[in-house]
């Protein structure tokens, strides 16, 4: 198993597949950021060596594949298939906006898919339209629905709470994630990417998110938290129904301590840390052929740069790596 140099073991992979994206999110792509630059990329066999080899040697059991967009990847399904089949792997999940779910969401979970998180941060189409740049909310509503038919559970939904934007929205999407049965978690804004210079101005931080809810709640218990990024909470509505809400607290409280990931970008750089700056490139593990000696050696060299906190401030976009 894999530590890096402050014991924390890494048996998370979260394995960005493209820098592509049908969505232009205000706090992920900047307006001017143009074509993604595909080449090189992590390849199907690639892909598969690599996860492969970390369950193999290195105690791997989950992993969470990531964009950009990854359904935008051609041969997602065979990615899933491939990643499905190695024993060790316990939980295989997608982090997706879900604008193409209604179509595709019976084929992933047949290709072996457990879970889906699914990013939504308004119901109210002019928002949702104005923070992703996307007039779709009713195509990610199709697509949740499908992913719930097919048997993508438990399904999460994802909403980056912007000030100005969507924070008035917390109510309703709460209660919606209830009545459906799905965690709904609830993410502070990180200073990086396209709102980085604002970011005082339109963070949010977990506790004034509490006190938007606090009317629509009757009840917290919290949950464990273990490796999960979110502080989780069982909760009761006001009008009874049950539903489990989560925050994600990078910059009021971070949970670095307990940390079991690592990032890999589509061109086979290494993230140790989301808001940290990149580690090496694992492309050469893997051309001319697969070195599984040298895909070590540039891990360790990865991981023994991975800091016991997160910086202030992230280095890179939100869209190379899927949060």
């Amino acid at each position: 198993m894999f530590h890096d140099t402050h014991g924390r073991s890494i048996t998370y992979l979260r394995l960005s597949l493209t820098e592509a994206c049908s969505m232009r999110c205000m706090y992920c792509r900047p307006a001017f950021h143009g074509q993604p630059h595909e080449t090189p990329v992590l390849n199907g066999d690639e892909i598969e060596q690599l996860v492969r080899h970390l369950a193999n040697h290195h105690g791997l059991q989950k992993v969470r594949l990531t964009g950009g967009e990854p359904t935008t990847r051609p041969d997602l399904t065979a990615i899933i298939r491939r990643l499905a089949a190695v024993p060790q792997i316990r939980d295989l999940a997608l982090t997706t906006n879900g604008l193409t779910l209604a179509n595709r969401a019976a084929e992933y979970a047949q290709a072996g898919l457990q879970r889906v998180n699914v990013s939504l941060d308004s119901l109210d189409p002019d928002c949702f339209a104005r923070m992703t740049g996307v007039a779709g909310v009713q195509r990610v509503l199709a697509g949740l629905a499908a992913a719930h038919a097919a048997g993508l559970c438990p399904i999460r939904l994802n909403t980056v709470v912007v000030r100005g934007h969507n924070e008035q929205d917390l109510p309703a999407l709460l209660r919606f994630a209830g009545r459906h049965g799905w965690d709904i978690r609830f993410i502070e804004l990180m200073p990086m990417g396209p709102l980085a210079a604002q970011w005082e101005e339109r963070y949010v931080p977990e506790a004034q998110m509490r006190a938007i809810l606090a009317p629509l709640v009757r009840t917290w218990t919290p949950l464990a938290q273990g490796h999960d990024a979110a502080r989780r909470y069982a909760v009761t509505l006001d009008d009874g129904t049950a539903a489990t809400v989560g925050f994600i607290t990078p910059m009021s409280c971070n949970f670095c301590g307990a940390c079991n990931r690592i990032r890999i970008a589509s061109d086979g750089t290494l993230y140790p840390c989301l808001m940290d700056r990149p580690g090496p490139s694992l492309l050469p593990a893997f051309r001319p052929h697969f070195d599984p000696a040298a895909l070590d050696h540039l891990l360790r060299e990865g991981l023994a740069t991975k800091q016991p906190e997160h910086p202030a401030r992230g280095h890179t976009m939100m869209i190379q790596l899927g949060g």
